[in-house]
């Protein structure tokens, strides 16, 4: 199903997009918020830099502003559509979801960014 090589591999596991064999994060785990941010500064199997330049991730942003709309519209047509609750209610589910997600979009959202810009390269070693 999700193979290494491929972005999607990258970005749902988190693990460097040039060579795919380490987490970028030092704290694997999106749900420890006091390290949600934390990332290697290199990765130990290719050498790559994750900083490619000051302020790189501030990018990310854009990218988690489009996955965090994702999110609102999907659990609203969950929410109103399908289970028919008020629009209150939905409103509630919908703020109630992004918070619950924030550590994992922000996590995705940086994941997504750099795979914009860096390629897999299994030929890649230090």
């Amino acid at each position: 199903m999700l193979k290494k090589g491929s972005k999607l591999y990258s970005i749902l596991t988190g693990t460097c997009p040039k060579c795919m064999n380490e987490s970028m994060y030092v704290d694997k785990n999106p749900l420890h918020l006091g390290s949600v941010l934390k990332m290697n500064e290199h990765c130990s199997h290719c050498g790559l830099k994750y900083q490619i330049e000051p302020s790189f991730f501030y990018g990310a942003m854009y990218v988690s502003y489009g996955l965090n709309v994702g999110v609102g519209i999907a659990t609203f047509i969950i929410s109103y559509l399908i289970f028919k609750a008020s629009i209150q209610t939905s409103f509630i589910a919908i703020i109630a979801t992004l918070i619950i997600l924030f550590p994992i979009v922000l996590r995705w959202s940086r994941n997504i960014y750099i795979n914009m810009f860096v390629s897999y390269d299994p030929t890649t070693k230090i």
